[in-house]
């Protein structure tokens, strides 16, 4: 099947994952190394269809990250396992290494899904993008096709492997994703409260504003890296919280007053 639709095969698993869907693009890119390794595939044309793939879902996620924004990025996270870091965590690498992360993203679980639509969301130029993914998807693609290739002979015993043990190995498989799907579901459930963000109304804000107990009330702007900057306005006696440094930013807010967080 790998001689006759490697090329497709890779190109297909890895445009999904690039398009945000859990399919296994590093395992596929393992599996074209070892068959360049045994001469059914040309390492050039999967390297193409590789990197061709991960360019059209990266541009694809950066196109709907610029238009649909932040709708997209909360839709994106409430897939994963753990929803209310995700885009912290993904805004954070942003924060941290800039341009870079998009190097880097393909490697880091979570940020990869994220990374191309964050990007799409903070007006990062279109051509800038793509000079970045084509680094990250080239880097994404030769290390994995590299660890394909040279462990060829593993993967080739391990075949043997499945093959004796027949139908023993198929029950084994099974169960292990059967596991695997239900700590992905224990875990969503176990983040579920965090869908739930206690909101209020901007009037009702502003009502208390008025009153005299506006001493026991702060505003805080916690708006993510990307769409804030030094000079941008604030609601009038707001202060600064950078959301990347929540651990240190906590020790400074007041304890005797009702914090009010707004963002983007």
């Amino acid at each position: 099947m790998m001689a006759h639709h490697g090329y497709a095969l890779t190109f297909t698993i890895l445009l999904a994952e690039a398009c945000g869907l859990p399919l296994p693009a590093s395992i596929a890119l393992v599996i074209a190394g070892a068959a360049i390794a045994a001469h059914t595939l040309s390492a050039p044309w999967v390297i193409v269809a590789g990197m061709l793939a991960l360019l059209v879902g990266d541009s694809a996620q950066f196109l709907l990250g610029r238009y649909a924004g932040w709708a997209l990025l909360g839709f994106l996270c409430r897939l994963s396992m753990n929803p209310e870091t995700c885009i912290l965590r993904s805004a954070e690498s942003f924060y941290k290494r800039g341009k870079l992360t998009l190097v880097i993203a393909k490697f880091i679980p979570g940020i990869n899904t994220m990374a191309a639509p964050l990007a799409g969301s903070m007006k990062m130029r279109y051509w800038q993008f793509v000079r970045f993914d084509l680094m990250g998807a080239l880097l994404y693609c030769l290390a994995y096709l590299t660890v394909g290739y040279l462990s060829r002979d593993v993967l080739a015993a391990t075949l043997r492997s499945f093959h004796a043990a027949g139908r023993s190995m198929e029950i084994i498989v099974i169960v292990a994703l059967i596991a695997y799907a239900g700590y992905h579901l224990a875990q969503i459930r176990r983040y579920r409260e965090y869908d739930v963000v206690p909101r209020v109304h901007v009037p009702e804000l502003v009502a208390r504003l008025a009153s005299a107990d506006a001493i026991n009330v702060q505003i805080a702007d916690v708006r993510s890296h990307g769409y804030y900057d030094i000079g941008a306005e604030r609601i009038a006696g707001s202060i600064r919280i950078e959301p990347n440094q929540l651990e240190e930013e906590i020790k400074h807010l007041p304890k005797n007053k009702d914090i009010y967080l707004y963002c983007t």
